[in-house]
């Protein structure tokens, strides 16, 4: 067994995991209340999960994505550090320029940043979708994109 203790969950994760949530209920249209509701919880621990703060209840955190119809899970941290995940549609909290070679050209103007938030990334593929080479796209940036535009709701026949 390890003897070391756990790692804290980063403050960036979790206001990443909010800012999904968040877009993705904005993205359905839904406003907090009726979210709330639905996941069973108040408003104010709606706000408090968009915002990313650390004191609520993981529950709560899995319940909301559940009403929005997001999945939450643990993924390895080999995982998730390589940019290989098994899953379908998912989406790294933070999306690694380096790993991504259209969307770190598009990115050109983001200076002293090697990873931006999905919302982010979506944002300057949707800006600058006419720059985009279609033809040379990798297969897991494609992947990429088409799991930002099923999760934020972008279906804009552009990008």
């Amino acid at each position: 067994m390890n003897k070391e203790p756990a790692k804290a969950v980063e403050p960036a994760t979790l206001r990443d995991m909010g800012a999904v949530i968040r877009a993705k209920r904005k993205a359905l249209g839904l406003n907090a209340t009726a979210t709330a509701e639905a996941a069973g919880i108040s408003r104010v621990t709606l706000h408090r999960i968009e915002k990313g703060e650390p004191g609520v209840a993981m529950g709560a955190y899995f319940n909301t994505a559940n009403a929005l119809g997001l999945v939450l899970g643990v993924i390895p941290e080999h995982v998730a550090q390589s940019d290989d995940h098994p899953l379908e549609g998912w989406i790294p909290a933070r999306i690694r320029l380096e790993n991504y070679p259209q969307l770190k050209q598009l990115a050109w103007q983001v200076h002293g940043v090697d990873s931006l938030t999905p919302d982010e990334a979506l944002g300057i593929y949707h800006r600058n979708w006419r720059h985009v080479d279609t033809t040379t796209l990798l297969p897991k940036e494609k992947a990429l994109i088409d799991a930002l535009r099923l999760a934020f709701g972008n279906h804009d026949a552009n990008l």
